[in-house]
């Protein structure tokens, strides 16, 4: 690269390669990815790579060249501050990671002195991203983009008081401070535009999430074929939150229906993909005595992930009322996928107004076992005739993440006074 006009930004993310294991990682490294061809150099300040305790290499190969990475020094109290399996509290305020902030402020401000970025952008939801941007902007005084997608605080989360009162604190301070505060739904933007009328409607925005169709692309060739006779098989693909995806219900109907001679296990496979809480759903299949319907299966890499996802018969969500505001990233998968979905969520939320609006209507109520019997029976019949409702084709390109940096490089672009010349500088990667 010459001399040109050249925009950076600086982003603030904990989750990024080569951590794995979360959604969020794809919503940073793929704006990561796609900025560049948008004229938007990415900076990237996330965390040495001791403070994960699940990582891995698979996507390394997706940082583009163009992007500059720090990984700044950052402990996890949970595994690096505790004896015999307990730590002090303090130790995890506002987060686990709070030893980021240590190394990622000054570490920031490294990168803002030798890039000379035009804006900063942090996400959520590791708070202490929040609190490291916060810093950065009020150092730098550069404008600051607080992507919290979810709410980050609400009546009773975090569930300990303490912890919640420094994490609204936190909110309140990035709300006031954000030159645009971006959240991933609908509901999420009312809930901050009600609980903070005093600031303008147009501080808050929304960016939803979405899928990679070059993963898709890789992930297609990964496809094995089917064998003959197989029970349709039903796919979750990720984490089961014991209280926002509360699985007892779904487990209580199957075993009603595995009883009633409804279902059995030549017909129907359930596959929970990386759940994260085996133990407990584990002991909810032998409780209610479905574990011949019901199998848990371990991580896999992302693309093998997409790869089942793209051969299943089906594929399940599930999402409680406590999250209506919340869209779980994986749905944009689901999306692109497509596969015939049965969502177990509250028609009133946003996960069924997502799916309504792409043409998918096969949604029961999660806290309903009844509801789910019901829904579960009309989802397979549909399926199994070749009838159930499939996401439009205009929903699923509008989900892409393609689309959705383009989105993101305008709200960068909106922050500009005006575009700055400045002498290119090549991309490299560097560990702390």
């Amino acid at each position: 690269m010459g001399a040109r006009m050249v925009k950076r930004v600086l982003m603030v993310a904990f989750h990024f390669p080569p951590l794995r294991g979360s959604s969020g990682i794809q919503r940073t490294l793929k704006f990561a990815q796609y900025l560049p061809a948008l004229g938007w150099q990415p900076l990237v300040l996330s965390a040495h790579p001791r403070a994960y305790a699940n990582q891995g290499p698979e996507q390394l190969a997706e940082i583009p060249p163009q992007a500059v990475v720090k990984r700044a020094f950052a402990l996890d109290a949970a595994r690096h501050l505790a004896w015999r399996g307990r730590y002090l509290g303090w130790t995890a305020w506002p987060d686990r990671f709070a030893t980021w902030c240590l190394g990622a402020i000054p570490a920031g401000l490294a990168l803002v002195r030798q890039y000379r970025p035009q804006v900063l952008w942090s996400t959520h939801p590791v708070a202490s991203a929040i609190l490291i941007g916060l810093a950065l902007h009020k150092l730098t005084r550069l404008p600051w983009v607080v992507d919290l997608r979810d709410p980050m605080t609400d009546v009773n989360y975090p569930r300990d008081a303490r912890v919640r009162a420094i994490w609204r604190w936190i909110e309140r301070k990035a709300v006031h401070n954000a030159a645009l505060v971006v959240c991933n739904t609908p509901s999420a933007v009312v809930t901050y535009t009600t609980r903070y009328p005093e600031l303008p409607r147009s501080r808050f925005t929304m960016l939803e999430n979405g899928y990679d169709e070059e993963n898709f692309r890789h992930a297609g060739a990964r496809l094995a074929p089917r064998a003959p006779g197989a029970p349709f098989t039903l796919i979750h693909s990720g984490i089961i939150y014991p209280s926002e995806r509360d699985p007892v219900p779904l487990m209580r109907a199957l075993g009603e229906l595995k009883a009633e001679g409804a279902i059995d296990a030549s017909q129907l496979h359930i596959v929970l993909r990386a759940t994260a809480h085996d133990d407990y759903v584990g002991g909810l299949l032998a409780e209610h005595g479905i574990g011949d319907l019901v199998s848990l299966a371990p991580h896999v890499p992302y693309q093998t992930a997409l790869a089942e996802m793209l051969s299943a018969d089906g594929l399940l969500v599930l999402q409680a009322s406590n999250c209506n505001h919340q869209i779980p990233a994986k749905l944009y998968e689901y999306l692109r996928a497509g596969r015939p979905i049965l969502a177990l969520t509250d028609a009133s939320g946003d996960t069924a107004a997502t799916l309504r609006a792409a043409g998918v209507d096969t949604i029961a109520p999660l806290d309903d076992c009844a509801g789910i019997k019901r829904g579960l029976l009309h989802f397979l019949h549909l399926a199994r005739a070749g009838q159930a409702p499939l996401p439009t084709p205009a929903a699923v390109a509008a989900a892409s993440r393609q689309a959705r940096t383009v989105e993101l490089a305008r709200m960068l672009d909106s922050l500009l006074p005006q575009p700055l010349a400045t002498p290119a500088t090549a991309g490299s990667t560097e560990d702390a």
